[in-house]
């Protein structure tokens, strides 16, 4: 009998009615499929933040200033963000990635040097990174992940920080999902509707001048950062060493969506922690044919969903390893 099979029998013989647990029976099946297991464990669960700045946040498209990336990525050093919270909360692991911000970090015990650069370049005029940052990208993510593996970990969260990242993401999502910008374009970091008007316009320029590109690196490539990029070669990573991988919101999902473009069986591990209040994050989920554990309006990033859903999952591979069967708790079941 197939692992999945053996898995949905223990599911069903468990004491309560048929599916009674929902989303929890899904997770339960999925986890143990993953991990070829009628007991699967969860080891060192960790959220690793990448952050990175983008040329297009100078093109007035965030209704913050750059400098916030550096000064987000300090909050995070010093404990103070929604993410560490909720990460201690939890007791996740927490790891904050320097992938491309532009600031030069001091040492820290807390932070991964993996810069690329200072930034991208603007999209609106040339292509985020060259072809060789992509690659070094992938590399350094990569490397991220087989340091979180080696410790023990099997279930990793991506996180991300970086002021102009919703206009990177938007611009994968119109590509990779085949849709027009306008149904890609959210609010971001609290546009007013003058910001939004702007904000289209200049994505709409950045199309009109790239014009149509198929290929998914060279998507990444030509409007991603290196926050993103990092993500998409540290999820691909995650999956060839078979964790589970937690998806956060609409920065996250976009970068999920260029690794599943180029690996579609990554899909098989992948849990998508909540559906982001940013817009286009319901048809990137819809393109994907996922549902997300959680919907509570949430559009902060940081990994934060990851980090509250984690305690659903948990609960899943609870009640698969720990609660009774009928025939163990000597209750009659439903009746043939």
């Amino acid at each position: 009998m197939a692992i999945a099979d053996q898995l949905q029998q223990k599911i069903n013989f468990k004491t309560k009615p048929l599916g009674s647990l929902g989303t929890l029976e899904q997770l339960a099946l999925q986890i143990g499929v993953v991990q070829n297991s009628l007991s699967p464990v969860l080891n060192k669960p960790t959220i690793v933040i990448f952050a990175g700045d983008h040329g297009i946040a100078n093109e007035g498209v965030s209704a913050y200033p750059q400098a916030v990336t550096f000064q987000m990525v300090m909050n995070f050093l010093q404990g103070g963000a929604a993410i560490n919270v909720f990460s201690e909360q939890n007791q996740l692991d927490l790891k904050i990635v320097d992938a491309g911000v532009n600031f030069k970090f001091e040492v820290h015990a807390h932070l991964i040097d993996a810069k690329i650069g200072f930034g991208t370049k603007s999209f609106l005029r040339q292509k985020a990174m060259s072809h060789e940052e992509l690659a070094e990208s992938f590399v350094k993510g990569d490397e991220i992940v087989n340091g979180v593996a080696s410790d023990g970990c099997n279930v990793i969260g991506f996180g991300e920080m970086g002021i102009g990242n919703t206009s990177s993401a938007a611009m994968i999502m119109s590509y990779l999902c085949d849709l027009p910008v306008e149904k890609c374009i959210g609010r971001g970091t609290g546009l007013n509707d003058e910001q939004m008007a702007h904000k289209l316009k200049v994505l709409s320029a950045a199309q009109s001048f790239h014009g149509n590109i198929e290929d998914p690196r060279e998507v990444l490539q030509t409007f991603g950062g290196y926050e993103i990029a990092q993500m998409c070669g540290a999820m691909l990573s995650a999956y060839e060493r078979n964790m589970l991988i937690l998806v956060d919101g609409f920065i996250a999902s976009s970068a999920f969506l260029v690794a599943n473009k180029i690996n579609p069986s990554i899909v098989t591990n992948a849990i998508f922690c909540h559906l982001s209040d940013e817009f286009g994050h319901k048809s990137i989920l819809s393109k994907l044919g996922v549902s997300p554990v959680l919907s509570l309006n949430m559009r902060l990033g940081e990994g934060t969903g990851c980090a509250l859903a984690y305690p659903i999952i948990e609960s899943a591979v609870a009640f698969l390893n720990n609660m009774a069967s009928f025939e163990s708790a000597g209750v009659s079941n439903k009746e043939a």
